[in-house]
């Protein structure tokens, strides 16, 4: 069956720095566009990045532009997100999607940034 793991989150302090992985298993993941979303409490689902099916192009909400990267490695399934400089307003649950034919959601990981 599809699905997507998220991993990762954590509390942080804000200036600091997490990696978050999210790994795919049941279906082609070379075929698929990759994503991040984040809620925030009391916020609708936000857009955050989101890569290509060859990783060729990428995009970034404009509140995280410079300080988050998306990657993603088609040999492990996996798609990552490195947010660096991190602030009290990225804290959320964070979230991968899965988008070509369908769309696939992993459950989340909580990332909190709170000194």
């Amino acid at each position: 069956q599809v699905q997507l793991v998220e991993s990762g989150g954590g509390l942080v302090q804000p200036g600091g720095s997490l990696r978050l992985s999210c790994a795919a298993s049941g279906f082609t993941f070379s075929r698929y566009a990759m994503s991040w979303y984040r809620q925030a409490p009391g916020k609708e689902r936000e857009l955050v990045a989101r890569i290509t099916s060859a990783g060729g192009s990428t995009n970034y909400a404009d509140s995280v532009k410079g300080r988050f990267t998306i990657s993603r490695d088609n040999a492990k399934n996996t798609v990552y997100l490195q947010m660096n400089s991190l602030q009290a307003e990225d804290t959320a649950v964070y979230y991968c999607k899965a988008t070509w034919v369908n769309a696939y959601w992993g459950q989340g990981t909580q990332v909190t940034v709170s000194s």
